[in-house]
């Protein structure tokens, strides 16, 4: 009884459980079939919402390419207004930079112009009172000569009347007188009033014929009038024995030393005279004689620094001086040019400095505007190629930012 219940029991158990199986089936299929339906409309929802998206998409597209162009369209204009300002700009700059050129360099011009007449004028002035000095000294070399000829005269006329030269020269203070009055026609003939003195008096008190006032480094040159005769006659003289020519030679030449000597210890005064000093022999002859004969005389001269002179050398000598005296005072208007000179070359510099800054600045603007001419011809290539719509092509330096809205959409 027990078992058959227990059977009962399992037999009812397998057919609710076969019920439930058959319901579970049931639901399982409803379930499968509602998802199916509810799938199928969500695809179809989901392609209704695409569409309606890509429609929304396609139509701010079109709002945003309108945008976009006008965006372009104001860069563009603004940006060729910009040129166009800066054109101006740099127009007006190189205008003003051409107009301050050429004021500089009229006031240059101007101030070169100035300096130089005022260089002319000092020029013309000094060289005026140059000729003016120089006619006073003319005149006064004629009127000198004049009385140099109307002593000649009064001379002549006096040894024509009373003596002859011969015996003038006999007397040894006469020919001392005669060797000056030579030695100062010459001089008074050839060199400036101020540039020699007649016994001039040295610091040690003695007192040379003549004394050159010679610029530097010649300096003052001492110049004494000897005129050694009496020996130099019994030389030339054929009529005496030759004993007495002998001995007459050898006083001639001790004579000859002695006025080296003395003129060497008298007249040459370092620091006050030049290092050396002129004997100046009136007579040809007797220069001849010792150039000639005797050699050893014009040795000790050159060693003490005396320079023999006659008449004609000491014509040569004060030609070299007076070119040195002239030389002289051209130098000192060299040098008065030369400092004009060297304050316009200080102007120029400066002019040279300011050129040079001046177109630094002009090369400046010109490559500016050289790079906003190439800046300005990239933009209107961009602008070309928007207008034909070559987006494709156009190089874009920076990322324009557009939302990706497919893949938004696809997310």
């Amino acid at each position: 009884m027990t078992l058959l219940i227990a059977l009962t029991a399992c037999a009812l158990l397998v057919s609710l459980f076969l019920a439930l199986r058959l319901l579970f089936n049931s639901l399982q299929q409803n379930m499968m079939i509602k998802l199916s339906e509810a799938r199928l409309e969500q695809t179809q929802q989901s392609a209704e919402l695409k569409e309606q998206l890509q429609r929304s998409f396609t139509d701010h597209r079109s709002r945003f390419d309108e945008r976009q162009m006008e965006t372009l369209k104001i860069l563009q204009d603004t940006l060729q207004k910009g040129v166009q300002e800066n054109r101006q700009q740099v127009k007006e700059a190189l205008s003003d930079y051409a107009k301050e050129l050429g004021t500089r360099v009229d006031q240059l011009t101007l101030t070169t112009e100035t300096k130089l007449k005022e260089i002319n004028q000092q020029v013309e002035k000094r060289l005026a009172e140059g000729f003016e000095k120089t006619n006073e000294t003319f005149g006064d070399v004629i009127k000198r000569l004049a009385l140099i000829d109307a002593a000649q005269r009064k001379i002549s006329e006096l040894s024509g009347s009373v003596m002859n030269l011969q015996e003038i020269l006999n007397d040894k203070r006469s020919r001392g007188t005669f060797g000056e009055v030579q030695l100062s026609a010459l001089i008074r003939n050839m060199i400036p009033d101020q540039h020699f003195s007649f016994q001039h008096q040295l610091s040690n008190n003695r007192r040379p014929d003549c004394m050159l006032f010679l610029p530097e480094p010649t300096g003052n040159i001492a110049i004494d009038a000897k005129f050694p005769l009496e020996n130099f006659r019994l030389i030339m003289d054929s009529a005496i024995p030759d004993a007495e020519k002998a001995q007459a030679e050898k006083q001639f030449k001790i004579d000859i030393r002695k006025h080296i000597q003395d003129i060497a210890e008298k007249y040459i005064i370092p620091g006050e005279t030049s290092d050396g000093a002129v004997m100046f022999i009136p007579a040809e002859a007797v220069f001849a004689e010792i150039h000639a004969h005797h050699p050893d005389l014009v040795e000790i001269a050159q060693h003490a620094n005396i320079w023999m002179v006659s008449p004609t050398t000491m014509m040569a000598i004060l030609t070299t001086a007076r070119a040195v005296l002239k030389d002289a005072a051209t130098r000192k208007q060299v040098h008065e040019i030369q400092k004009h000179l060297r304050l316009l070359a200080d102007d120029f510099e400066r002019f040279q400095l300011r050129m040079d800054n001046l177109a630094k600045r002009i090369a400046q603007a010109h490559t500016d505007a050289e790079q906003m001419h190439i800046s300005s011809r990239k933009i209107s290539q961009r602008f070309i190629q928007i207008d034909k719509a070559d987006l494709d092509g156009l190089k874009i330096d920076g990322p324009i930012l557009i939302p990706d809205i497919e893949q938004n959409l696809s997310s």
